[in-house]
């Protein structure tokens, strides 16, 4: 999981696309969606969106747009043109990503009705998708609280690669005083939400362990589904990393 948080803002990182405008007012987001596009400039813009999902997913928010327009085999000026700055672009992919994560959250709980299949079904097909590699960084924030000191801290996890910024957790738990986390935004919400229904089912069935958290799935998303040269290697090695994941989650008889 890669992310660059200089390249978010705490209340607009998943924001929608028409709710994100420059500084010159310009809709910095909705002219890709509200516009109807020439044949030629709608394949430009698929082939940007599915060269940003890539090199995102690969190097992290970090990889520059330059890397984006090559991945496309267009010029970076036809990126710009489509996404005025490399923060629209961002907040474009993070918000389909969890978009897809939460569809595919409730589609697990319609569908499944025991509540270990229903998780690890959104599990599996979460990771196989790699949209954990995209997600934005407030949905994976966790606060937890110091025991000895009564403070809130962090807990951070290495980074996969050198060039990859620390990525920061931040609890889904209430605060101290009874004072609830903030919802950075409407996606990153619904998502928490319906991850968490998941989670409870699962607890109060007594197949998860109690201490797990809706945080600690969304890590496991975002941790199981390495960046490989090789696409089958990258799928075996996911498949073989879910399924210990999907085993330390688990509860156990006592």
């Amino acid at each position: 999981m890669h992310i660059q948080d200089s390249h978010w803002t705490s209340a607009s990182a998943v924001a929608p696309s028409g709710a994100a405008a420059g500084a010159n007012g310009r809709g910095a987001g909705d002219s890709s969606r509200s516009t109807p596009l020439r044949v030629d400039a709608q394949r430009n813009l698929e082939h940007v969106l599915r060269a940003a999902r890539e090199v995102f997913g690969e190097l992290g928010y970090g990889a520059p747009m330059e890397d984006v327009a090559r991945r496309a085999r267009v010029g970076v000026g036809t990126v710009y043109r489509r996404f005025p700055s490399k923060d629209v672009l961002v907040r474009r992919i993070a918000e389909e990503e969890t978009a897809r994560l939460t569809d595919q959250a409730r589609t697990a709980l319609g569908q499944e009705d025991k509540p270990w299949s229903a998780l690890s079904r959104f599990l599996r097909t979460s990771v196989a998708s790699g949209a954990g590699r995209l997600l934005p960084p407030q949905v994976l924030r966790v606060g937890v609280a110091d025991s000895e000191e009564g403070v809130r801290g962090e807990v951070r996890v290495p980074e996969q690669r050198a060039a990859t910024p620390e990525l920061r957790l931040v609890e889904r738990q209430p605060m101290a005083g009874g004072e609830a986390l903030p919802a950075d935004d409407a996606g990153a919400a619904a998502l928490l939400e319906v991850v968490g229904r998941l989670v409870d089912r699962a607890r109060e069935a007594g197949e998860l362990r109690t201490d797990v958290t809706v945080s600690d799935v969304l890590l496991v998303i975002a941790t199981a589904a390495p960046s490989l040269p090789d696409a089958a290697q990258q799928e075996a090695a996911s498949a073989r990393l879910l399924d210990i994941l999907l085993e330390g989650l688990r509860s156990r008889p006592a």
